[in-house]
């Protein structure tokens, strides 16, 4: 059974992190940005690296991936002894040692140059991903939602980071229309049914619609029974009065729920996770 977390997708931003995870087979992460972001999805069995603008051909993509060996704790000092000694010396990293990387048979691409810190996937989703937003797997619900997203050919990024009012915030659904943008929210029962939660959701959401965004929150009984149906319709209806979804076009694209189709892409000839 794959398990979340088993694969990690982390970024990398310059050639010579790069050239160092090539020749000497090993890549470093903050042992702050592990206990913030990741916790219980640590340690990984594969890593796979998005690159950036600095790749030119291969930037904004998913292109290798290397099976986990070890992991050590390290300080910097450790890892590049012929640096000069300064405050950043004694920073902890966790030093993940891979054995060779390979290059997957097909990219996986993000369809908009979009901030990416870490993607804690599994193994299935990882060989089955057509783009960077098929990797998530955060909870069921969403899993749902994108599934009818896709079947429509309605363009959302999933666990995007925006800043409304000097305030961070992820969202599960990002749509970008010409006239405005929609952050499609599911609720599960669980999370959301505290006071506390609620006034979090409901200050979250002024700061959003502030910012121009437009909300739209759905239930886990909403999104389990009509996901199909009453939610997808409710998003393709506002990103229509929003003038469509921006691609990049020079005519924003209108939702046509009839004639929307999707078709997956699998990958082949991947290895099969360790045990």
């Amino acid at each position: 059974m794959s398990k979340r977390g088993e694969v990690l997708v982390a970024i990398i931003n310059n050639k010579l992190d790069f050239a160092i995870l090539r020749e000497n087979s090993w890549y470093r992460i903050p042992v702050a940005s592990v206990e913030k972001w990741l916790k219980e999805k640590w340690p990984p069995k594969w890593l796979a690296l998005y690159q950036t603008l600095a790749f030119d051909a291969e930037k904004h993509a998913i292109n290798y991936f290397a099976q986990v060996l070890d992991i050590r704790l390290v300080y910097r000092w450790q890892l590049f002894p012929n640096e000069p000694k300064d405050a950043k010396s004694n920073r902890r990293y966790y030093q993940v040692f891979v054995k060779s990387v390979q290059l997957l048979p097909k990219p996986i691409y993000s369809r908009r140059y979009r901030r990416i810190i870490f993607i804690p996937t599994t193994w299935e989703k990882f060989v089955g991903a057509s783009e960077i937003n098929d990797l998530f797997d955060e909870s069921s619900l969403e899993d749902k939602l994108w599934a009818e997203f896709k079947r429509h050919d309605i363009p959302a990024e999933r666990q995007e980071f925006i800043i409304a009012r000097k305030n961070d915030y992820v969202l599960d659904f990002a749509v970008y229309c010409a006239k405005g943008n929609i952050d499609v929210e599911t609720d599960g029962d669980f999370w959301h049914i505290t006071p506390e939660q609620a006034e979090k959701d409901n200050r979250r959401d002024h700061d959003l619609n502030t910012a121009g965004w437009k909300v739209l929150r759905f239930s886990e009984k909403q999104i389990r029974e009509t996901a199909a149906q009453y939610c997808i319709e409710t998003v393709a209806e506002n990103i229509n009065k929003l003038g469509g979804v921006d691609e990049g076009k020079v005519i924003p694209r209108k939702i046509n729920l009839a004639g929307s189709s999707y078709q997956p892409s699998l990958f082949d000839g991947l290895d099969k996770p360790p045990r």
